[in-house]
């Protein structure tokens, strides 16, 4: 079986319209007892799945108390991260439980990584598709 999404258009002030890989997943919420639909932007560049500071709000997730707080270096600097470790998702039809981190900020978009995500799949980029090999 094989998932495929289209990159998704995003305007940018160096480049003008670029396009970026994007998966849906389904990401469980304690919150409200049922899946939530995400869009990630599939990075092979990160680790693990990253998400904005407001969604452990909607999935129900007490930062201080269910996560690990740490201190993350990458692209943007230093960073300050709540790591969840386990966190349950469904992407192309499989359910899996991995880690996930919420950066303590709103402006970056949900970031599909690598570690017990992405590695589980084949995944191509091609064609301004992605596809996932499921």
């Amino acid at each position: 079986m094989r998932e495929k999404f289209p990159y998704e258009k995003e305007v940018s002030k160096l480049f003008g319209v670029i396009k970026r890989p994007v998966a849906l997943a389904y990401c469980w919420s304690q919150r409200f007892h049922t899946y939530l639909k995400v869009y990630f932007i599939v990075d092979t560049g990160a680790d693990y799945t990253l998400f904005p500071f407001s969604k452990a709000y909607d999935f129900g997730i007490n930062l201080e108390k269910d996560c690990k707080k740490f201190k993350t270096y990458g692209i943007g600097g230093e960073e300050t991260v709540f790591l969840c470790p386990e966190f349950k998702i469904k992407l192309c039809g499989k359910e899996l439980f991995l880690p996930v981190g919420f950066l303590k900020r709103d402006d970056i978009p949900p970031l599909l990584g690598r570690h017990k995500c992405l590695d589980e799949f084949s995944v191509l980029f091609s064609d301004f598709i992605t596809t996932f090999e499921c």
